[in-house]
């Protein structure tokens, strides 16, 4: 039997230095290991978070003629942050640059507020109540 999976998350960032200190501030993130000039890994998470710096207006891959555009996008993957404090961690995303696309609201889970990162990645923070997904489990 194989051993299990493990997730690993990349993120394409225009800027590695402004994406590092964007993810590690608000999100008490730290370095991990730097792979070159254009790549960090960020520990913290449960998974870890690996910035590429990858410019603007690059082809995407060999196969597909799309390019990255770091304009705000709605894609069907996001990042969910789990945090303690919702109200505190909001401030501190919106000082770091994130832009607040909902405002916080209940949910039966707990309080979520959506943003998008200063690249254009959404991402929410979630503050579980004592049930959290078990509240909508079927």
């Amino acid at each position: 039997m194989p051993a299990p999976a493990r997730l690993i998350v990349n993120l394409d960032v225009p800027d590695l230095a402004r994406a590092e200190a964007f993810y590690c501030r608000p999100f008490g993130l730290r370095v991990g290991r730097r792979l070159g000039a254009r790549y960090v890994e960020l520990l913290g998470l449960e998974a870890p978070l690996y910035l590429l710096e990858t410019a603007d207006g690059s082809v995407a891959s060999a196969s597909s003629p799309s390019r990255r555009d770091y304009r705000r996008q709605r894609t069907p993957v996001h990042l969910d942050i789990a945090v303690d404090d919702l109200d505190a961690s909001c401030h501190t995303a919106i000082v770091a640059g994130a832009m607040d696309e909902t405002g916080i609201r209940a949910a039966p889970y707990g309080r979520i507020a959506t943003f998008a990162d200063p690249f254009g990645h959404g991402f929410c923070l979630i503050e579980f109540n004592e049930r959290g997904y078990d509240a909508i489990a079927t």
